[in-house]
Order: C-alpha cells, then sequence, then structure tokens
C-alpha cells in the first residue's frame, strides 16, 4: 500500500509484519490528484498619499535606515559568521552602510557543499505537495507580512524607488514563487498523459533532481531574481548553494529568512555571500557540481562556462549551464508610429530603475519624419525627470548601484561628448560627491557603430540614430547587426504592415519583443523572459521550460504480461 512517512515517525505496519524503518525511508504522498490554489499574478500597491501602504512602507524604510545587521552566512541551517567582513552601503548616500556581512571562506564553501549534498536525499524525498507548500507559503509570506521590510532592502541598498521595489521585490518575487510551483506540478502532470501504452504496457516518466548540487549567482538589480535563481532548481527537489551579489546581500538575506520560514529544510539553499573567484575555485570545479543558475554580465557568464568546459571530465555529470546576462535592447520608430506612446515608452524604458534593467532601452531608430516632435518632447519630458533620494516618494530615478558603475557610465557619457558624430541633447551630468547620481542622458548620433549604440552601458544613456522614412527596412537591418546581444526590443507602429515586416527582420534579434511598448516590463506567467545571442540562454525565466533544465527525466516501462517466447514470427519455418 501507499504510504507516507513523515520525518520523526517511522513505524510503518504493512499486512504482515510490523517493522521499524530507517531514516532513509522514502516518504510517498498520501495525496492521488492533489492541486494547489490557482495562481494569479499579484496585484500591485500604488502607495498614494494617505494610503495605508504608504504608511507602513514609510515605517519600514525608517526602521531599515536606521539599521545596519550583521548577516552571516547560513550553512546547512546554521549561522556561520567567519569574521572576513565586508559592508553594503546605500547607493543614494555612499557613506551609509545598511548592512556588515560575512564572507564565506574556503573551508565554509566546502561545508555548504558538503551540507547541500547531506540534506539531498531526505529533500528529493519529501513529497511533491509539501515540496510545492514551501514556496507557495513564502509567496503568501511575502505578500501579506514581509512585503514592506523586503521593499525596504530593496529601496535602501539596491537604490530603487517606490514603484521599482514594488513592481520587483514584491510583485515579481511573489510570482516566480507562486507560479513556479504551478509550473512544476502541471510539468509533473501533463506528460503522463501524453504518453501511449500498448496492451499490458504501461509507460510513465519520472522527473528526477539532477544528480549532484546546483549553484545559483545572483545580480544586485533586480531582488526576485535572486530569490527565483535559487528557488527555481529547489522546486524540484535540488539541493544547492546561492551566492548573491556584494551590491544586495541585505534584501537577498531577507529573502532568504522568507524561504526559511515558510518551512525550506536546512541545507536546502545555502546562503553563501562570497567573492566570485572563490565560488570559482571551489564550487565550480567541484565533480558534484550538476547546475548554474546565472543572472550577470556577459564577461562573468562567458568565464563560468569556460571554466566548466575545461574541467568537463571530472564531473560526475554534464552540468547544466542556464544564464541571462546583457542586452542593448532597441526601440524602433516607424513614421506611422504614435509620437506620445513612442516619448512616454522611450523615457520609462530607458531611465526606469537608473537604466540598470538587462532590458532597458539603450538605443533607438526614428524616422526622419517623427524625429522633430519625438526629439522636442523627449527632451522636455526628460528635463522633467526628478533625480534624488529613494525616501522621496517622488523620485523617478536615484543613484546608480556603485563607484564602478558609476565611472563606467561616465566614460560613456564623455566619450560621447568627445566623438563628432555624436550629441548630447540633454542631461550628462554625474555627481558623486554624496551618492552616485548621473543624470538621465540623451545622445543623438550619425553613426551606427558608434560606441553608446554598440555597448551595454547599463545606466540612463540612450543613444539615438534618425533613418530616412524609405530606410526602414534597410535599418531593421542595422538594427539586427547592430549588437552582439539579442535580449529586448520594440517596434512602434501603427501600421500593420510595418509591424509585420519589423516582426519578421526582427526574429532572432530579441528574446522578448514588443510591439507598441516600451522593451522592459516582462511579466511572469504573461512574458517569458530571455534572449540569446550574447543574451544568454534564452530559457525563460517566468515559464514552465526552464523548469526542465534543473531535472533529469527517466523513462519508466512496466510489462504486465508474461513472455512466453524469444522468437518472432518472422522466423517461422512456412
Amino acid at each position: 500500500m501507499l504510504h507516507r512517512v513523515c520525518p520523526s515517525v517511522r513505524t510503518v505496519v504493512n499486512s504482515t509484519t510490523c517493522t521499524t524503518r530507517s531514516s532513509h525511508c522514502r516518504h510517498f504522498s498520501q495525496f492521488g490528484a492533489v492541486k494547489l490554489p490557482p495562481a494569479k499574478n499579484e496585484p500591485m500597491f500604488n502607495y498614494a498619499p494617505g494610503s495605508k501602504e504608504r504608511d507602513l512602507l514609510k515605517a519600514a524604510l525608517a526602521k531599515t535606515n536606521a539599521s545596519c545587521p550583521d548577516i552571516p552566512c547560513i550553512i546547512n541551517g546554521k549561522e556561520i559568521r567567519t569574521g572576513e567582513t565586508r559592508q553594503q552601503f546605500m547607493p543614494h548616500n555612499k557613506s551609509q552602510a545598511i548592512c556588515t556581512y560575512h564572507q564565506a571562506t574556503p573551508q565554509v564553501l566546502q561545508e555548504a557543499i558538503q551540507g547541500a549534498m547531506q540534506s539531498k536525499k531526505e529533500f528529493e524525498a519529501l513529497p511533491v505537495e509539501d515540496r510545492l507548500a514551501i514556496f507557495t507559503k513564502a509567496s503568501w509570506l511575502l505578500s501579506k507580512v514581509h512585503r514592506y521590510e523586503l521593499n525596504a532592502a530593496t529601496m535602501l541598498g539596491q537604490g530603487k524607488t517606490v514603484w521599482q521595489a514594488e513592481i520587483d521585490a514584491a510583485a515579481e518575487l511573489i510570482d516566480f514563487w507562486r507560479f513556479g510551483a504551478k509550473f512544476v506540478e502541471e510539468m509533473y502532470s501533463t506528460p503522463q498523459n501524453a504518453l501511449l501504452h500498448d496492451d499490458g504496457i504501461w509507460n510513465r516518466v519520472e522527473f528526477r533532481p539532477l544528480e549532484g548540487f546546483c549553484l545559483a549567482i545572483s545580480p544586485f538589480n533586480f531582488t526576485a531574481i535572486g530569490g527565483n535563481l535559487c528557488a527555481t532548481p529547489a522546486l524540484l527537489g535540488n539541493v544547492g548553494l546561492w551566492k548573491p551579489s556584494s551590491t544586495s546581500v541585505l534584501a537577498n538575506y531577507v529573502t532568504y529568512k522568507i524561504l526559511e520560514e515558510a518551512g525550506l529544510p536546512p541545507g536546502v539553499i545555502n546562503f553563501i555571500p562570497s567573492p566570485g573567484k572563490l565560488v570559482s575555485e571551489h564550487a565550480l570545479k567541484h565533480p558534484d557540481l550538476a547546475a548554474v543558475n546565472f543572472t550577470g554580465s556577459t564577461a562573468v557568464f562567458r568565464d563560468i562556462w569556460h571554466t566548466i568546459g575545461s574541467n568537463i571530465a571530472q564531473y560526475k555529470s554534464y552540468p547544466r549551464i542556464v544564464g541571462e546576462t546583457g542586452g542593448k535592447n532597441f526601440h524602433v520608430v516607424h513614421a506611422s508610429a504614435d509620437v506620445e506612446t513612442v516619448v512616454n515608452a522611450t523615457i520609462r524604458g530607458a531611465f526606469e530603475y537608473q537604466g540598470q534593467k538587462c532590458s532597458a532601452t539603450s538605443r533607438m531608430y526614428v524616422a526622419r519624419s517623427l524625429w522633430p516632435a519625438i526629439k522636442e518632447r523627449l527632451v522636455e519630458e526628460t528635463k522633467q525627470i526628478k533625480l534624488g533620494s529613494p525616501l522621496d516618494f517622488d523620485t523617478f530615478m536615484t543613484a546608480v548601484i556603485d563607484a564602478n558603475s558609476f565611472a563606467s557610465i561616465r566614460r560613456y557619457i564623455e566619450g560621447a561628448a568627445a566623438d563628432d558624430a555624436c550629441s548630447i541633447l540633454v542631461g550628462g551630468a554625474c555627481d558623486d560627491r554624496q551618492g552616485y547620481f548621473v543624470e538621465p542622458t540623451i545622445i543623438e548620433t550619425t553613426d551606427a557603430a558608434a560606441k553608446s549604440m554598440r555597448e551595454e552601458i547599463f545606466g540612463p544613456v540612450l543613444t539615438v540614430m534618425v533613418y530616412d522614412d524609405a530606410q526602414f527596412e534597410a535599418v531593421l537591418d542595422v538594427c539586427d547587426a547592430g549588437s552582439d546581444y539579442a535580449l529586448t526590443g520594440s517596434i512602434f507602429a501603427l501600421d500593420r504592415k510595418a509591424v509585420a515586416l519589423a516582426t519578421e527582420k526582427l526574429r532572432q534579434s530579441a528574446g522578448n519583443f514588443y510591439i507598441n511598448d516600451k522593451s522592459t516590463g516582462s511579466v511572469v506567467a504573461q512574458q517569458p523572459f530571455g534572449g540569446a545571442r550574447a543574451s544568454g540562454t534564452n530559457d525563460k525565466a517566468g515559464f514552465m521550460s526552464i523548469y526542465n533544465r534543473f531535472c533529469s527525466v527517466r523513462s519508466i516501462k512496466e510489462n504486465m504480461l508474461p513472455q512466453t517466447t524469444w522468437r518472432y514470427p518472422s522466423m517461422d519455418a512456412k
């Protein structure tokens, strides 16, 4: 009979004997076709003046602003303070630390891998409804209990405005966890119904966790990405390590503690703030490495791939490599486009979160007949953008993440100012006296190969090239060849033939393609996110396809009839 044994109960009664099983017994589900509650996208709060949500968030901001917690590594459920401390600082107030954190040492990293592998067998055996319940519960804890705390950590620690934090740390992360559980539930059940069966044969497939541990490496710019990168493998029964960015440790730690509160067993995800070089030496080269789930720069992703490729013979299995990197995302504006739609979508796409989204609009091609009107409106509206502290709710932009980012963005702006083919239409000023502030900047160029047209800047810089209306098809080719990346892009046109042509010609230019909308803002379960070429492996976060990368499918065939001969009819004599 099917039975289910909780971890604290090991006695199982069958029809003949009463035996006590070891702690390694399998835990079977007691449910047949159990289903999670229906999932829907999390509603977003507006934080309007006088609202309860605004007051609660302001209280959380005041508390976070006055605190500087000491954040440990978490290995096998235990807090480890190595004494090798660093601090995370607020981008808008670079002298104020938001937390102190302990970096993992080589010994701690080895303990994290051991802890993950030791927890693997029991976590794999946990009934699927209990495993998925952890992340479903986490989504509700974030929605109803910890929303303001995580938003505050994201606003102050990563320089996000109230709205940018709400769509990221609250809504998107909730959606990742809630829909992730539903995607896995569906993945487990749907393929079984697609299998065919001969008479007397029962076929089925098993979605096994990978054999080894998974490594999640997350960026600073989206709190939700960190919570999703570590959760995606775990939803399928995998265990692993989570290396957060050094500039988002606080928000990622709060995220981890929510998962812990939701019932995540010790050792399943080990939290290891650490230098990248250390992770490369001790985790990427470990024989039990099963997968890497990465979001970050193209250079780092290529280095990870090279490290794994150079050590491929020493792994027990070929590691799965999943990665989303950068983008040089475009807006192509046809002569039939609506000017106001273009202007408003472009300001949001280019300058929200200081252009620090991998999907941010950073190059634009505009039909000459529309450029005077679009130029005037873009400059006019960009001058209205308030640049300031995330504590001020009317701020549209705050500071970029750190000194390295600030210096890099300033070099691009200075390079454009010195380029005869470029002119700065608005913005361009940079000020790092208190925080890392860069004005929203628009550059006009006559050179499609200008540096700011081709290279990812990861800041509030938009470069525009004007083309003759009759050269629309040709400019689509220029756009396609204009960058190594292929993450997101948009076509603005009311002429349906123009939309159709752009959709065809730019088919490989963007993994997320938008029509009359900005290049940013994908929503879980609505626009699966990811791109190809230098932008990554295009496994589509926020959709069920990515979960296939973190399981190893086993086909099982069961014969239910006795086999009476080894001979085939064709072998019989006439």
